[in-house]
């Protein structure tokens, strides 16, 4: 049986579950320490250690590995790939989240916004200013906003981190407060 959505129909499900695209292209929220080179670096992935200390009851999530980067090393191409893959998942989920790193979310924001308009589903982008693996992490908080975000707001291009949810286009990054604001 097909379960209407807003704006289109999503193909037939194996349970009642809504089913949610997780979009993973590294970031902070990624970030593991190295030992042996001092640094953090994104070499590995946590997100299914953070989803598996959720209760997602009536959610199913399909994560897509797209890339594993720190957004400052985003090239245009990767922008686009974020793009095309948000655009295939919209076609066939409930909403998109897409994990980013914070320092050129807002740009692939602002693409998706340009190249997709109003998608058909919510598209959630997030992230974390420090890395999961850290005692004092916004991550855990900044996914689960995300996951419950993309389940109530309106098709559109949104960013959930620190307890808000703000649409684009117009958001940026205030370095200075280490949160998301809208564009005076």
């Amino acid at each position: 049986m097909a379960r209407a959505c807003p704006s289109h129909t999503i193909p037939a499900m194996i349970d009642d579950r809504r089913h949610i695209a997780l979009i993973c292209t590294g970031g902070t929220i990624e970030k593991t320490y190295d030992e042996l080179a001092g640094v953090l670096a994104n070499r590995v992935r946590v997100l299914d250690v953070m989803l598996a200390s959720l209760q997602l009851h009536g959610v199913r999530t399909e994560q897509i590995e797209l890339m594993n980067k720190d957004s400052l090393d985003m090239t245009d191409a990767d922008h686009e790939q974020i793009v095309d893959r948000t655009a295939e998942c919209a076609e066939r989920t409930h909403g998109v989240v897409i994990v980013h790193g914070t320092d050129r979310l807002a740009a692939t924001g602002e693409r998706l916004v340009q190249r997709l308009d109003t998608p058909a589903v919510p598209v959630v982008l997030t992230g974390a200013m420090r890395p999961w693996e850290m005692r004092h992490t916004d991550a855990l908080q900044n996914l689960t906003e995300a996951l419950l975000a993309v389940q109530l707001v309106r098709p559109g291009i949104y960013v959930a981190m620190h307890n808000r949810v703000l649409q684009f286009p117009g958001v940026e990054k205030d370095p200075a407060r280490g949160t998301f604001t809208p564009i005076p």
